[in-house]
């Protein structure tokens, strides 16, 4: 059977490909209007380049094979991010804040989740060379926008920070191994593993990584974990920047959960996730990463955001399918050439039949060019 995909691969009938491609459009005119430059990495690259500063999670994610060329491992890109990170340290080289956007599809060895495609079509946004909070404020607003553009805005919110479980790390003394097993049962939020887990845990780390999991919820979260957490510098860092973000953007759903340590490996500070209502999981993740760009010449602050448009395309509201104009052959017609010429011109959809065909299978044709007193007019299919 040699029209079967591999697992977790599918086309984009007309339908699903024509939404997904009028979102594309709209989403990327909307980041233009902001200020953010379009650009097109390539789908192949050195494997090197692709995983810098990724941490294991990508590089397990990637399809690798070598190069004839130059007998180098090159990868096929899981995740445009580090390519772009790349573009702006690298080949644009601006001093100030850059903001870049992209869109293209990406890779997977093995689905991210259940029912997730191997190859999302990535979407998103990075603003690169601010290192302030303004510049996460003002992507998780432009996430924001993307999403209610889009037609499935965020009912929630969830916003984190990777400096909060870093510090307990480290002042803990955990090693690499252990600090990884605490990190796993944090993100399943797996309390009876973490107890056994941080059992020789010295206090008041102990307690403070099993107080991680209950401290979720609205604004009330950050004076819970300010009151309830060790005083350390990075800590109180990060809590006061996500009360920064609370502060500035209290018309949108924001929520903490200081357990939600998705890219610990690769993000190094605020970190976010948006959530549609009566979907499970994130639609729109994102967070700050600096110093990813180190590899390539220069340790850019960025932060940025991504979404794999596929899934958005099916949750949003399917519309009719544009109307079209059915036409006959008109190679004997000049007249009639002309008249299927200009209506194409203003944006008409004219579905001209071959010799021979008496109807079209393909766009829904509700309207039909007829001639009356020698001139081609546009009439309406009644009952079809």
């Amino acid at each position: 059977m040699n029209w079967l995909l591999p697992e977790y691969i599918a086309d984009a009938l007309p339908d699903e490909a024509a939404r997904i491609e009028q979102l594309r459009r709209a989403i990327l005119d909307l980041f233009n209007v902001h200020g953010y430059e379009h650009v097109m990495p390539p789908m192949l690259e050195y494997l090197d380049s692709l995983l810098t500063g990724t941490g294991t999670d990508l590089k397990l994610r990637t399809f690798k094979l070598v190069d004839q060329l130059s007998g180098r491992t090159l990868g096929l890109r899981a995740d445009m991010t580090p390519q772009v990170a790349r573009i702006d340290a690298h080949l644009l080289n601006r001093q100030g804040a850059t903001r870049l956007c992209y869109c293209d599809s990406v890779l997977h060895t093995l689905p991210a989740s259940l029912g997730a495609s191997r190859e999302p079509l990535q979407l998103g946004a990075e603003l690169f060379g601010f290192a302030g909070i303004e510049a996460d404020i003002e992507v998780i607003r432009l996430m924001d926008r993307v999403l209610k553009a889009a037609g499935t805005p965020a009912s929630r919110i969830d916003i984190s920070h990777v400096g909060v479980f870093r510090a307990l790390a480290k002042a803990a003394g955990l090693d690499d191994e252990a600090e990884q097993k605490t990190l796993q049962y944090l993100q399943f939020k797996d309390v009876p593993t973490l107890k056994d887990c941080c059992s020789a845990v010295a206090e008041p780390y102990r307690s403070a990584l099993l107080r991680l999991p209950e401290l979720y919820g609205g604004a009330e979260i950050l004076g819970f974990a300010s009151a309830s957490l060790p005083q350390l510098p990075e800590i109180n860092a990060a809590l006061e920047a996500m009360r920064v973000l609370q502060e500035s953007m209290p018309d949108l759903p924001l929520s903490f959960d200081l357990a939600d340590l998705r890219g610990y490996h690769y993000h190094n500070g605020v970190v976010f996730s948006a959530y549609f209502e009566g979907v499970s999981g994130a639609i729109a993740q994102g967070g700050r990463y600096d110093g990813i760009g180190k590899a390539f010449g220069r340790a850019r602050p960025a932060t940025g955001f991504s979404l794999d448009l596929r899934p958005i395309a099916r949750l949003t509201r399917q519309e009719r399918a544009a109307s079209a104009v059915l036409a006959p052959n008109s190679a004997d017609d000049p007249r009639l050439s002309s008249r299927i010429a200009e209506l194409r011109a203003s944006g008409v959809v004219v579905v001209e039949l071959l010799p021979g065909e008496s109807g079209c299978e393909g766009p829904l044709c509700d309207k039909r060019l007829v001639k009356e007193n020698e001139q081609w007019i546009i009439q309406a299919i009644n009952g079809e």
